[in-house]
């Protein structure tokens, strides 16, 4: 590496170091590309800064918005988009049934549809806006469920987030517990 290549490198991160800095690029008539803290005529003056929302780029007069521009409101903006029941980490005993209830908030709008899904199979049994429902006795074994609200116009989705619960089935040598009944 050339020495005056190694002392632009050292000028570029000196100018990151102390927080924002103007250089000045250029390419010389053999194509070669320079940086320097000096303007020199013809060079292309460049604002470099630390802050994560302006980077490098050309000066424009005008500054770069503090914070990122709001997303324009959509369909499926839901507040709460939460599987209710089962609570995370519950247990069903025997042959109970496993109550489901999705908490969506505000209620499901024209064209959109509810998808449950349990261990990662959609559930077919239900109408497209059942937000409560039981599944009938389930074998012994862990179960994740959850739901997607799909806008049926647009095809945007947003996911609840999955629960997990458990089915033990009792046992000769394990009893189910009368207060679990």
């Amino acid at each position: 590496m050339h020495l005056w290549r190694l002392w632009i490198v050292s000028g570029v991160l000196a100018a990151f170091a102390a927080g924002a800095a103007v250089i000045y690029k250029w390419t010389d008539a053999d194509g070669v590309v320079h940086y320097s803290d000096q303007a020199v005529p013809g060079a292309e003056k460049l604002f470099i800064s630390s802050t994560p929302t302006k980077g490098i780029g050309k000066t424009t007069g005008a500054a770069a918005p503090a914070t990122p521009p709001a997303k324009p409101p959509g369909r499926l903006d839901y507040k709460v988009l939460a599987v209710e029941s089962p609570t995370k980490e519950e247990v069903f005993f025997g042959d109970d049934v496993v109550p489901v209830r999705l908490g969506l908030e505000p209620g499901l709008k024209p064209d959109q549809e509810i998808i449950w899904n349990l261990n990662g199979s959609q559930l077919t049994d239900q109408g497209s806006d059942a937000l409560n429902f039981t599944l009938p006795a389930l074998s012994r074994g862990t179960y994740v469920i959850g739901a997607v609200i799909k806008d049926t116009t647009t095809g945007q989705t947003q996911s609840s987030e999955s629960v997990t619960f458990y089915v033990r089935q009792p046992s000769s040598l394990a009893p189910l517990n009368p207060q679990h009944k």
